[in-house]
């Protein structure tokens, strides 16, 4: 059986603008029976693609939730419509909540770093930047996982590849910003939310991996009680910072629950299939794919304006991105 070390290390988790990342890899800390589940109903490139799609949505979603409700309403929300699925899925698969004051506490930080945070900085960031940027910035996560990685897992060695991906990622960061342009037109406070959040994923990942892996708790479980936690913690931070609504538009809070059932409860679930039958490394391709789906739906959709220069940054992140991931010659 893997353990949790199976997931790259400089890699975050499956990123979201979206994403609620599980708290360790399913392989981790399956039980036999989750390792070989019964014949999946839809081929997993299919569930790859729906993946991808549901992921690369979330940042339209956020962006009209926020039309209509404040940033941590749109993220409580989020969080609490995602909860009431995993929270079905545990009574249908009879698994138990996690036990232990500790792995609790350790839940409560992963909860805060892998999805309170980046959820809530996502959506602020979204009230003065275009889906696209936030979708883009998203992709940066591996990006700061590789660096961060570099200085917290000591078996991450770097190599020139790895190196060379790194500064090439971060070259296409600053063609997406225009930084030849002196950053013209662009709101530093929004790009720097947004920048941050997927900071907060690989933080969130080598905390996990340091605090929670072998716990003996299966995934779904662990996940389960994160996104509880964090929904609580949402629940606590939001009536200090925003009213209650006096109105209810139906528009925008369709898109909020969307964003939690299908990007947070829905995804979470598919992704724990994908891990399990074709691996963590492949099931992380879905990153990949999310910016390009985010742009084309902010363009296409929300009528957001594209420069040359985003497409073609978006194409050098990635790239930096994935030779990031390449692993070094035994």
């Amino acid at each position: 059986m893997s353990s949790a070390t199976d997931m790259p290390a400089s890699a975050g988790p499956t990123p979201s603008g979206t994403p609620v990342a599980p708290a360790v890899s399913p392989r981790a800390s399956a039980a036999p029976s989750d390792v070989r589940p019964g014949r999946p109903r839809l081929d997993w490139r299919l569930r790859f693609g729906a993946l991808s799609l549901i992921w690369g949505f979330s940042f339209l979603l956020i962006k009209v939730g926020t039309d209509g409700y404040a940033p941590f309403q749109v993220t409580f929300g989020r969080l609490a419509f995602g909860t009431a699925v995993l929270v079905a899925a545990l009574v249908v698969k009879r698994e138990r909540l996690p036990r232990g004051a500790r792995t609790w506490a350790h839940l409560t930080v992963a909860a805060f770093l892998l999805n309170a945070l980046p959820f809530s900085l996502f959506a602020y960031s979204e009230l003065t930047i275009p889906s696209t940027l936030a979708g883009i910035c998203n992709a940066t996560s591996p990006l700061w996982g590789m660096v961060l990685s570099l200085v917290a897992l000591s078996e991450d060695r770097p190599t020139r590849v790895r190196v060379a991906g790194l500064g090439l990622g971060f070259l296409g960061v600053l063609t997406v910003l225009g930084a030849w342009q002196g950053f013209s037109g662009l709101d530093a406070k929004g790009t720097a939310m947004a920048l941050f959040a997927s900071l907060s994923y690989p933080v969130g990942w080598i905390y996990v991996r340091r605090t929670l892996a072998g716990t003996g708790h299966s995934n779904l479980s662990l996940t389960g009680a994160q996104l509880g936690l964090a929904t609580v913690q949402l629940a606590l931070v939001t009536p200090l910072f925003t009213s209650l609504p006096t109105h209810f538009p139906v528009l925008p809070l369709l898109c909020v629950a969307a964003l939690g059932v299908l990007g947070t409860g829905v995804a979470v679930l598919i992704q724990y299939g994908l891990v399990v039958e074709v691996g963590p490394t492949t099931a992380q391709m879905v990153t990949y794919f999310i910016p390009v789906i985010a742009t084309a739906a902010g363009v296409a959709i929300l009528g957001e304006s594209l420069r040359w220069s985003t497409p073609v940054g978006a194409v050098i992140v990635l790239l930096g991105a994935a030779l990031t991931q390449v692993k070094p010659r035994t």
